[in-house]
């Protein structure tokens, strides 16, 4: 008998890598073996191969058939290698010609009578393919919309094995079976609300067009019902569009996770919100078989909102002091590392105290001090560190509502149209550097000769840095949110009021 031969991708974060299958039969005591390093639903292939090559009116070796995943050193994870095994095993009894499709890639998981099942991770999967050299790929019904997003790849979706096994040139007749789609997938998010819909909280929309047009973290502090996440959902809208390889990144950690992902690329920023009694794993990612990437993955090129932030658990809010500063997350575990990108905007709210009563006018708070004191201090001194705004949001008075009323209120395209200019200025300024926004300069840059500014621009902050009341990493927060000023002014360089205003904002005193 002959060596049949295919190909699939074994996945580990966004990565993936090429997984050449190798079915041999040979004349000793019949049985099947899988070799190469595979995980318990891996190794449990032999039972649906089997079952779904002879519900599909093909024959299973009758002979010990050895099945190799290569590199052997490679974990392979999940059921994604189904159809390149069932492919690989009808190739070595000669059911279908050796070597029929070069260069194509199978992916999908097998039911007993022989349909393909969707998958996740098809998007990140047929994008490393496509990156390998595969020019096709061959994937579930299912998973069709999906990975035909990737431009330049041949995609051939099938509903069963049959059905492939007669692309690869089986002299077969084809069966008529209903594909089977994914269910329960988490659908798009809904259109972003206008901002013209804030009322009365012109300093609250102004902070976050700067927040927007810097890439700036931000935390809004103030009673309930003062308007803070209304404000951080229209944040998305005044964002810049992904550009194709955000979006398909974005795209890729929608799948990875199980999401719709609907037959077109979104270049809308993602906006993730999770609950307060989020796990650390389903803020970061996690898994013990199979690592999904968590909400702050899910959040990269957009928002992470965070609602009720001291109502977190410490250690949970902690786990993104790293990706804020890396943009990245590397998930360990005994096997193997997944890393996944995590370059995301924190959007964090809360209420001064735990009944939210305090320091609004004519309420009365019930919270003692301690216990007010402590509320707060849930959210840590370096996480903190890390927020470049700070921004105290009151309650709407029935004179700002009249007023409103009254008024002009910015809309959503007036304030993304300054944010756009304001990047694109920052853009021409770091052209020559790996950055794009002001978020992203390390202070080191800032600090350089060419950039630094004029002593008196700087002696309000080398003051606080002096006195202890601004970090190291703060001081250089502050330069990057006074640049930031300084582009929506449309100044070359941050003046005296630049850096007064940045420091100001840092500190929720502006």
């Amino acid at each position: 008998m002959s060596v049949g031969r295919a190909s699939s991708i074994a996945l580990l974060g966004l990565e993936g890598s090429v997984v050449d299958i190798e079915a041999e039969v040979s004349t000793q005591k019949p049985g099947f073996k899988m070799i190469g390093l595979p995980d318990s639903a891996c190794k449990e292939a032999e039972q649906r191969v089997r079952a779904a090559i002879t519900n599909s009116g093909l024959k299973f070796p009758l002979q010990k058939l050895t099945v190799n995943l290569s590199p052997a050193e490679l974990p392979k994870q999940g059921a994604l290698f189904d159809l390149g095994i069932a492919v690989a095993t009808l190739e070595s009894n000669g059911q279908i010609p050796l070597d029929s499709r070069p260069r194509t890639i199978h992916l999908g998981e097998l039911a007993l009578d022989g349909r393909l099942r969707p998958l996740r991770g098809a998007l990140p999967a047929a994008l490393a393919a496509s990156r390998s050299g595969a020019t096709t790929v061959v994937v579930p019904t299912g998973n069709v919309d999906e990975v035909s997003l990737i431009p330049g790849l041949t995609v051939v979706g099938a509903s069963s094995l049959r059905e492939v096994a007669i692309w690869h040139g089986a002299d077969l007749d084809g069966w008529e079976v209903e594909p089977l789609f994914a269910r329960g997938s988490f659908p798009l998010p809904d259109a972003v609300p206008d901002l013209d819909e804030v009322i009365g909280n012109d300093e609250a929309v102004e902070a976050l067009i700067v927040a927007a047009s810097g890439g700036h973290h931000m935390l809004m502090l103030g009673p309930p019902g003062a308007g803070k996440t209304m404000l951080a959902a229209r944040m998305p809208g005044i964002m810049p569009d992904l550009d194709e390889d955000a979006a398909i990144e974005v795209a890729s950690l929608r799948s990875l996770s199980g999401y719709d992902i609907g037959t077109s690329l979104s270049t809308v920023p993602p906006f993730e919100s999770p609950h307060h009694t989020a796990t650390a794993s389903a803020m970061i990612g996690g898994g013990s078989r199979f690592i999904r990437p968590g909400a702050a993955a899910r959040a990269s090129h957009g928002i992470l909102f965070l609602d009720e932030a001291p109502e977190f658990n410490r250690d949970v809010l902690d786990t993104l002091r790293q990706p804020l500063e890396t943009g990245r997350v590397s998930i360990h575990r005994a096997a193997a590392v997944a890393t996944f990108p995590c370059s995301f905007q924190l959007v964090l709210a809360a209420n001064p105290c735990p009944c939210g009563q305090y320091g609004v006018k004519d309420s009365a708070c019930t919270c003692p001090v301690l216990v007010r004191d402590r509320y707060l201090k849930r959210i840590s001194g370096p996480l903190l560190d890390r927020i470049d705004i700070q921004l105290r949001v009151p309650r709407v008075t029935a004179i700002q509502l009249r007023m409103s009323a009254e008024s002009t209120r910015t809309t959503t395209a007036q304030a993304r149209a300054r944010v756009l200019e304001a990047r694109k200025m920052a853009e021409l300024r770091l052209a020559e550097t790996p950055w794009r926004m002001n978020g992203q300069v390390p202070g080191s840059w800032l600090r350089a000769p060419a950039q630094l500014l004029e002593r008196p621009a700087m002696a309000v902050i080398d003051r606080a840095l002096e006195l202890g009341s601004l970090t190291m990493r703060g001081y250089d927060r502050v330069l990057r949110l006074a640049w930031t000023l300084s582009d929506l002014d449309g100044a070359e360089r941050p003046t005296v009021a630049h850096v007064a205003r940045a420091y100001a904002m840092r500190r929720g005193t502006s």
